[in-house]
């Protein structure tokens, strides 16, 4: 790693959507990171939005001996191979979500950090967002008694298909890919691993070639999890509800950080994260209900901690079981929907024993 005064050098794949809105910025506010280089095929975006990096193919950034931290935000299918170039050139890697699009690339990408010791990570970002913090706050105060049923919400409104690689048929495609790490991540940070999942698939919009509407049922031994996201629903109900023996808990409304990122704003901007949005609580006997305060988001987070972790001074928020753990969700989910049956998560006996080492209070 870079022993220099600009600290550990940040070699980004890809200024699509996530590269631009979510990574790049998230990256530039966070002290000892530094964005040196950047993998893309539209050179002259990148240095008039950024400026002062270094611009080049997706293949030469994974592999510069200039980069210490190789970032990859490029379409799913490509996540693999660049992840696995970088590994082997001796960088450190963080992966956008999805992790990979098989688990047995999942499998192999964690085989490779393995053996060349590098750090590798999910940007599963989610976990830094005000709905989720505030979610896992209310679990954690008991004051919903014993939960019996958790369910999120990701909905949208875009009846028409368009032209891009997401809405068109190929490995790694469609909204469940698309949202699907989000909500089993956050399930599985929640709760921990399910003992069987279930999931129905669909396609509903005219000339649709991708699913666009998924509902995925996650099976604990004493509650349900429910996960939900279509591109055909406007307005809707609550994002997150909690039911448990004491009372209940919604969240409305989405966290605000990714379109504080679309405007503009940063992590360094007054009142960036802050969700004035407040989930409610409802009393079980009365059906008083109660708004409670979120905490402020901030996605920034994620990358602090990569950095802590590369410079040794944590283990990984996210390890790189996590991604496994959310592959092996995903990938039962797409099987479940294909066969029609409740399927068990495929995750050795060797991985589950890890994931639980790296989360022993769940």
């Amino acid at each position: 790693m870079s022993k220099d005064s600009k600290g550990i050098r940040v070699g980004l794949i890809g200024y699509g959507y996530a590269g631009k809105t979510f990574h790049a910025p998230l990256i530039r506010a966070t002290p000892g990171l530094t964005l040196s280089m950047v993998g893309s095929s539209r050179p002259e975006v990148v240095l008039m939005e950024l400026g002062g990096v270094r611009v080049c193919s997706a293949v030469e950034a994974a592999i510069h001996p200039d980069v210490d931290l190789v970032v990859v935000a490029t379409p799913n299918y490509s996540h693999y191979p660049l992840a696995a170039s970088a590994l082997y050139a001796g960088k450190d890697v963080v992966v956008d979500k999805p992790f990979t699009v098989t688990l047995a690339e999942a499998r192999s990408l964690a085989e490779i950090a393995k053996e060349h010791g590098r750090m590798l990570s999910v940007f599963h970002n989610r976990r830094w967002e005000s709905e989720v913090q505030a979610t896992r706050e209310v679990l954690q105060s008991g004051v919903l008694g014993l939960v019996s049923h958790y369910e999120c919400h990701m909905d949208r409104y875009r009846p028409h298909v368009r032209q891009r690689w997401r809405e068109n048929e190929g490995p790694g495609a469609g909204l469940w890919f698309d949202l699907g790490p989000h909500l089993l991540d956050q399930a599985l940070y929640l709760f921990g691993l399910p003992r069987s999942i279930s999931a129905s698939l669909a396609t509903l919009r005219k000339s649709g070639k991708t699913d666009d509407w998924a509902h995925v049922q996650l099976n604990y031994e004493s509650m349900r999890v429910i996960l939900h996201a279509s591109l055909l629903v406007s307005g809707g109900g609550p994002r997150s509800i909690v039911h448990g023996t004491r009372a209940s808990w919604a969240k409305f409304d989405a966290d605000v950080q990714e379109t504080q990122l679309k405007a503009g704003m940063t992590p360094r901007s007054p009142g960036f994260g802050y969700d004035p949005n407040p989930g409610v609580l409802y009393d079980g006997e009365t059906g008083d209900r109660t708004e409670i305060p979120v905490p402020v988001g901030n996605q920034q987070m994620y990358y602090a901690q990569i950095r802590d972790t590369i410079l040794g001074k944590q283990q990984s928020s996210i390890p790189t079981i996590d991604a496994i753990a959310v592959m092996a969700a995903l990938e039962t989910t797409f099987h479940s929907a294909e066969q029609g049956r409740v399927l068990p998560l495929p995750m050795t006996a060797s991985e589950v024993a890890q994931w639980r080492r790296a989360h022993p209070d769940l």
